[in-house]
């Protein structure tokens, strides 16, 4: 594949991909601002579908300033119509080198009998080949008497790729040239070249004058950075200079390829605006979560589960109670404004549709906070070695008491063996009430830990269900539709 048909390839990719994100976006950017890219999207495909590989520069002056003579000085052959009694272009004229260009010819309204092809086989190691691409148009005069040459002009203009603004020493100061056209298309100034015409009409010493009043008027026309120069039609005087540069005008990537991606580079930028600058992160599900569970009192409830299944008596547990409404309304609202941060307002508008209201999203919470149940307060395997321990630790206490009793009366019973038991059991008794204790700890801690991670979970699948989900698919769109529009 050529370089010209990679440009094009690549340029076709480009409004593909543009038309794609248009589609994608939809009534989510403005209607007048998608109408108006589609249609500036269709006029570069059409003109990128013509070949940007042609680079068309055109002839343009008034009556007199001898185009067709530089036309003709241009391509070396005598094609273009030149005046006698009234020097006038009546009807564009189209020079080729190399492919004869009949779509973009056909394109530019140019008559089949004003079209030529420059290039030849005679032409070989003549320095011709070098404008291969090039499409010179001989315009019809723009202040001609004939109206109909005016129009042609105005229609011809936004089609050309380089403008060569022909001028002659008489009548370069034409306000209409520069009221109308020059000053008009400032903005195309870095596609133009202004060319003072027959030089051979005025004195050498006068020639810099005339270049420096030239000069003058286009800088006051907003185009200080347009070339100058200064030929002769009739002897040549400075024609191969300006062949040469039409060669380096067209030998890189052809102003037409450059024309077209600057358009497409234009329709995106003005589709910027439209479009968030960056996509915007929707906070996490389990951070609002925890948000919501605090607005409803779920942490005081999980300690009141601690603190009863570790208490060794009966301790009633805490119910979650139904938060206020406007507060889990409040976590909602800024859980949008996080996840459409940036947004347009369609855009915003687009996702905000798809999220349930305030009040069915507090009922959605309340719904699965009343069903998480609350944990048991008793632990009944710590209880039981409670029991036990209670139970040795007084038997134990017994038995010591028993053999100090026994030494106090000096019986003949053993007191040393009975207190030695007493000890074991009281022991045993105090680590069973220890383990017990630890027991119902743990169990506080796993229990009260279990319906926080419960009723979290429960209130993040709310948030899912309710909030990440909907927004999800606009959310992924106007990302796609940035991609699109931005392009790699």
């Amino acid at each position: 594949m050529s370089n010209a048909a990679e440009t094009g390839a690549e340029l076709s990719r480009r409004i593909a991909e543009i038309e794609a994100a248009l589609e994608l976006a939809g009534d989510r950017i403005d209607a007048d601002v998608l109408g108006q890219a589609r249609a500036d999207l269709a006029a570069v495909t059409q003109r990128v579908e013509l070949g940007v590989d042609y680079t068309v520069v055109a002839l343009v002056g008034g009556t007199g300033s001898g185009k067709s003579s530089l036309f003709n000085a241009l391509t070396r052959l005598e094609f273009a119509d030149v005046g006698v009694l009234r020097p006038t272009t009546a009807r564009a004229a189209a020079c080729v080198w190399g492919s004869d260009a009949t779509a973009l010819l056909d394109f530019l309204q140019v008559d089949p009998k004003r079209r030529i092809q420059r290039v030849s086989e005679l032409d070989a190691g003549t320095g011709e080949e070098e404008l291969n691409g090039l499409v010179l148009l001989d315009l019809p005069d723009h202040d001609s008497v004939e109206e109909d040459h005016a129009l042609q002009v105005n229609r011809l203009l936004p089609l050309i790729d380089l403008l060569v603004w022909v001028v002659d020493p008489q009548k370069y100061a034409d306000n209409a040239l520069h009221e109308k056209y020059l000053r008009a298309l400032a903005a195309r100034h870095e596609a133009m070249i202004v060319v003072i015409n027959q030089i051979d009409t005025i004195p050498e010493r006068s020639r810099d004058r005339v270049r420096d009043d030239v000069r003058r008027l286009i800088d006051e026309d907003g185009l200080g950075d347009v070339r100058i120069r200064m030929v002769s039609a009739r002897t040549g005087d400075g024609v191969e200079a300006l062949h040469g540069e039409l060669g380096e005008v067209i030998a890189g990537e052809s102003i037409s390829a450059r024309t077209a991606r600057s358009e497409i580079d234009a329709i995106a930028e003005r589709l910027r605006p439209h479009l968030g600058d960056g996509e915007p992160q929707p906070p996490y599900e389990e951070a609002t979560a925890e948000r919501i569970a605090v607005a409803a009192g779920v942490p005081s409830v999980t300690e009141s589960i601690r603190s009863a299944v570790s208490s060794p008596r009966r301790v009633a547990l805490s119910p979650v109670q139904q938060p206020a409404r406007s507060r889990i309304e409040a976590i909602r609202d800024r859980w949008i404004a996080e996840a459409t941060k940036g947004l347009p307002p369609l855009w915003l508008e687009s996702v905000t549709a798809t999220v349930p209201g305030g009040a069915e999203f507090d009922a959605h919470v309340w719904k699965v906070l009343s069903a998480e149940e609350l944990p048991s307060a008793q632990d009944g395997a710590a209880a039981r070695r409670r029991i036990l321990g209670v139970l040795a630790t007084i038997l134990g206490a017994a038995l010591v008491i028993g053999a100090l009793v026994i030494l106090v009366l000096h019986t003949p019973v053993p007191a040393a063996a009975l207190a030695a038991g007493g000890v074991v059991v009281l022991i045993g008794g105090i680590l069973l009430l220890g383990a017990a204790k630890r027991q119902r700890q743990a169990t506080a801690v796993a229990r009260s830990e279990d319906y926080l991670a419960r009723t979290t979970s429960a209130i993040a699948g709310v948030v899912r269900r309710d909030l990440s989900e909907p927004t999800a698919g606009a959310l992924a769109d106007h990302a796609a539709v940035r991609r699109g529009i931005r392009g790699a």
